[in-house]
């Protein structure tokens, strides 16, 4: 027997308290999940402090600021152009998520039949979502330039308007337009997310429905909608949170305008704390969105649980 074995065995862990620690399924869990934590710490928890103690200041570009209570946010639900932004925030929301969450989902509906070259169908569904928003609004801003509008061009030539149309100078042109920009880019990732779902679902299911005498929107209505249902709750909690917190194309098409109609709680965070130099106040814009964030997921994550409640009942 070598020495150091003991009766044929491996020697014995030189720290044994350690040894005995890493058996503990709770601290190697929090030894792999200490990095990722950190990160986070460090890149979402520390800024999102940051910014509601900001909230509470008069800070400014290049000055702390000092603490001054709800001065900020009662000042903010008596300012006009905030309440206007909050308005816009909540329909262009409203409308862009309906509208991509059913066109999504009759594309993904169609992409799940066996279509020709459907390899590329899908690659080319994906690329408004892939190409990077500020070339997205690149493209967008020219199709509704007042002078060289595609769109407006297109029209004319059919004799359906008289006039370019000015679909960024006018309030509600411009609405209409930063929504249809939003619908094109989000489309793609409901579409992908709700095939992904129907792949799940068995096709013995369909046929079963079939057999039973159901048609096309009864096997959809009692079929597909359960099924993905799910999944759909999660795709519409993301595609409402990625929309609310819209910045970027808005910024990019119209910067908020005309009139600060298409200003949404984001950009006129970022307007008011950057070009406009008032920190707090846009810090408190930005803390404005986290009870509107917070309940879209909430209601969300409840509306999930409470179908899982009522299909184990039905399981019972």
């Amino acid at each position: 027997m070598s020495q150091g074995v003991i009766d044929g065995g491996l020697k014995p862990p030189a720290f044994p308290a350690l040894a005995r620690a890493l058996d503990n399924r709770l601290v190697l869990s929090a030894i792999f999940m200490f990095p990722a934590l950190s990160i986070l710490l460090v890149f979402l928890t520390y800024p999102l402090g940051l910014g509601v103690w900001m909230g509470f200041t008069d800070a400014r570009v290049g000055r702390p600021g000092e603490f001054i209570g709800l001065e900020n946010y009662v000042s903010l639900f008596q300012d006009s152009v905030f309440l206007l932004s909050v308005f816009n925030t909540l329909v262009y929301t409203a409308i862009a998520t309906v509208l991509k969450f059913g066109l999504g989902l009759w594309l993904a509906l169609l992409l799940n039949n066996a279509l020709p070259f459907k390899a590329i169908i899908r690659a080319v569904v994906l690329l408004p979502y892939i190409v990077p928003t500020v070339l997205s609004a690149i493209a967008f801003w020219w199709i509704y330039d007042p002078q060289f509008s595609i769109v407006s061009w297109a029209l004319k030539q059919f004799g359906l308007i008289d006039r370019y149309i000015d679909f960024l100078g006018e309030p509600w042109n411009a609405r209409w337009s930063v929504i249809v920009a939003n619908v094109w880019r989000g489309i793609p990732f409901v579409a992908i997310c709700l095939l992904a779902g129907l792949q799940t679902i068995s096709p013995s299911l369909y046929e079963a429905a079939a057999l039973d005498g159901a048609n096309a929107w009864q096997r959809f209505r009692h079929v597909t909608v359960p099924m993905l249902m799910p999944i759909l709750s999660v795709v519409l909690t993301f595609s409402v949170l990625f929309t609310f917190t819209d910045f970027q194309l808005i910024y990019a098409i119209t910067r908020g305008g005309p009139l600060n109609s298409t200003h949404l709680m984001a950009t006129l965070a970022f307007q008011r704390a950057i070009p406009g130099g008032q920190m707090g106040e846009g810090a408190a814009i930005a803390v404005a969105m986290i009870p509107f964030l917070v309940a879209a997921t909430l209601f969300s994550y409840y509306g999930l649980q409470r179908r899982k409640w009522q299909q184990g009942e039905s399981n019972d």
